[in-house]
C-alpha cells in the first residue's frame, strides 16, 4: 500500500519525466536482475526496514522511545513519592482543606498522562512520515527496476499467495535504493530528492 500510495504521487507524471541516469558500473553489476519476469513482489516492511534509510530512521525513533520510556519511569517514581507524602498529610489535615490538595494532584497526574500520549502518538507519526519519505524516494528506483526486468506489476508479497522466489526482487531493491539515494532520515529534514 505504501508503495502505491507514493507511486501515485509521482505516477502521473511518470511518462513525461526524463529517464533516470544511468546508475554506477558497481551499482549495476551488484544489483542487475537474472531473469525477466512482468509480475515482481516486494516485501515492504523488510523494504524500509532493511535499507539504510530505515534502519536509521528505527535506530533514531527506538532511542527517542527509549528516552521518553526513561522519562516516564522517573516521573513514576516522583509521582509515588508525592503521592506518599500527600497520604501522609491527609491524616493532619481536615477533607475541606485536603480536597483541594488531592484534586490538584491528581490534575498535574492526568497532564502528564496526556503529554506521555501525545509524545507516544508523535512517535509512531514520525514512523509514518519516515516511511512516506522513504517510499515516495524509492518509487523511481523500482520503476527503474521493474523496466530493467520486463515487468508490468510490482506486488507487495503480502497480497500474493503462491509466487517463485525468483520474482522477489526485495534484496535488489534495497541494494538499489542504498546506493541511489544514500539517506539518514533526521527530524524536520525536507524529503529526499531521488
Amino acid at each position: 500500500m505504501a508503495i502505491a500510495a507514493a507511486a501515485g504521487a509521482v505516477g502521473a507524471n511518470a511518462q513525461q519525466t526524463a529517464p533516470a541516469p544511468a546508475p554506477p558500473a558497481a551499482e549495476a553489476e551488484a544489483s542487475q536482475p537474472s531473469f525477466q519476469s512482468q509480475v515482481l513482489t516486494v516485501n515492504q516492511l523488510r523494504l524500509f526496514e532493511e535499507s539504510d534509510f530505515g534502519k536509521s530512521s528505527l535506530t533514531r525513533l527506538e532511542a527517542d522511545s527509549r528516552t521518553l520510556q526513561a522519562e516516564i519511569r522517573q516521573i513514576e517514581s516522583d509521582l509515588e513519592i508525592e503521592e506518599r507524602l500527600l497520604t501522609e498529610r491527609r491524616a493532619t489535615l481536615s477533607p475541606a482543606d485536603f480536597l483541594p490538595i488531592a484534586s490538584a494532584f491528581d490534575d498535574k497526574v492526568e497532564k502528564i498522562r496526556a503529554s506521555w500520549g501525545a509524545k507516544d502518538r508523535d512517535l509512531k507519526r514520525q514512523r509514518e512520515e519516515d516511511q512516506q519519505t522513504f517510499f515516495q524516494s524509492a518509487v523511481p528506483v523500482l520503476a527503474e527496476l521493474m523496466q530493467d526486468m520486463g515487468a508490468v506489476m510490482l506486488l507487495d508479497q503480502g497480497s500474493v499467495i503462491l509466487s517463485l522466489d525468483r520474482v522477489d526482487v526485495t534484496d535488489i531493491a534495497i541494494d538499489r535504493i542504498n546506493a541511489r539515494l544514500a539517506i539518514s532520515p533526521e527530524p524536520d529534514t525536507p524529503a529526499p530528492k531521488p
